[in-house]
């Protein structure tokens, strides 16, 4: 309903700056089909209909949830931290080591020889070690290793998860400086990047510290897809999309124009690189439907300015926007450049 109010505030003002006369050229049941676009360095990539894929920022609210994959077989199983370690003598029962934590440096502590270093090995390398280790002390040593416990790294990560209907996971929320703080890997950098892309790198990590634990990384909570309207609008400010919108619908989430806007030369900036691209649009040109014209998409980020008229010089117009913006992230370590979408005589700004 909302949307329908603001179509209804802005139609009369359009009537008025289009002239009866001129929406009569399209005579009741024609059809005119216009082309989509953008700025030229986004052209190849957007899709027009949907965002072409997720970028991770800051408010983000992302869900991991846990998957311990005790079921799938592995190639070749070597010891880790936590692991639990029993040494067996046969012909010497007095010396059995008896569930001995591997500890946070890979060792575990045996009479005679003392610390040794069993990360990494396999119950193989390590007996054989240990036979070679035990034949200065003990005449035709005979012995065996045995890990009794596998899972003491996810039983400790049970008890820092909540449980929740699914399985493990874990709500973590990413900050204002691009990192989020994962359970036992600590600070991930996830600012742009995707959910696969923070997915993989986060599973290489488990895999890495617990062989078995696998992590699914979902989209709890989005911050918002933001755009900016500015100038002779109704309600200025900023409002979330959820999908690419063209400029004709972003103004009619600002309420509609008012009658001292210029339309045929509406200003709008997109982040680009080190940059901030400035184009221009006709907005005039497509409401008098005039061959050519197409309808301007924009994307998260983007500010739209519609000047007053009169207001012509495009330093004037730079200024404006920059001062608008510059408390709200975009002046900072960004240059401006006027990318020329038409000429001056169309609207007598001059790049």
């Amino acid at each position: 309903m909302k949307i329908f109010k603001h179509f209804f505030i802005i139609l009369p003002v359009l009537l008025f700056l289009t002239g009866c006369s001129t929406v009569g050229r399209l005579p009741v049941g024609e059809e005119i089909s216009f082309d989509r676009t953008t700025y030229s360095f986004d052209k190849e990539t957007h899709p027009y209909d949907i965002f072409s894929e997720y970028r991770i920022a800051p408010g983000d609210v992302l869900d991991v949830l846990f998957q311990i994959r005790t079921w799938v077989a592995r190639d070749r199983f070597t010891l880790g931290v936590g692991h639990v370690v029993s040494v067996k003598f046969v012909n010497n029962p007095e010396l059995n080591v008896e569930d001995q934590y591997v500890r946070p440096d890979g060792t575990i502590s045996l009479p005679y020889i003392g610390q040794v270093n069993v990360l990494q090995k396999t119950v193989g390398d390590l007996t054989a070690e240990l036979k070679q280790m035990y034949e200065k002390t003990l005449t035709n040593p005979e012995l065996y290793v045995v890990v009794s416990e596998f899972f003491s790294a996810i039983e400790e990560l049970k008890k820092d998860l909540h449980t929740a209907p699914r399985g493990l996971s874990r709500l973590v929320t990413v900050r204002p400086d691009g990192y989020v703080t994962f359970p036992m890997v600590g600070d991930f950098f996830v600012y742009k990047k995707t959910i696969p892309e923070v997915d993989k790198l986060l599973n290489e990590r488990y895999n890495e510290m617990i062989p078995g634990l696998h992590c699914d990384l979902f989209l709890q909570k989005h911050s918002g897809s933001l755009i900016y309207v500015l100038g002779e609008v109704i309600k200025p400010g900023s409002y979330s999309i959820s999908k690419p919108t063209s400029v004709m619908e972003t103004l009619s989430l600002a309420g509609g124009i008012l009658p001292s806007a210029q339309l045929n030369c509406i200003i709008i900036a997109r982040k680009h690189e080190k940059k901030v691209v400035l184009t221009r649009i006709n907005l005039e040109s497509l409401l008098k439907f005039k061959k050519n014209s197409e309808f301007f998409y924009l994307m998260p980020d983007d500010v739209v300015f519609v000047p007053k008229s009169g207001l012509a010089k495009s330093a004037e117009i730079a200024e404006y926007i920059r001062q608008s913006i510059f408390f709200r992230g975009w002046g900072v370590g960004f240059s401006w450049e006027l990318h020329n979408a038409g000429n001056e005589n169309d609207t007598g700004l001059f790049f």
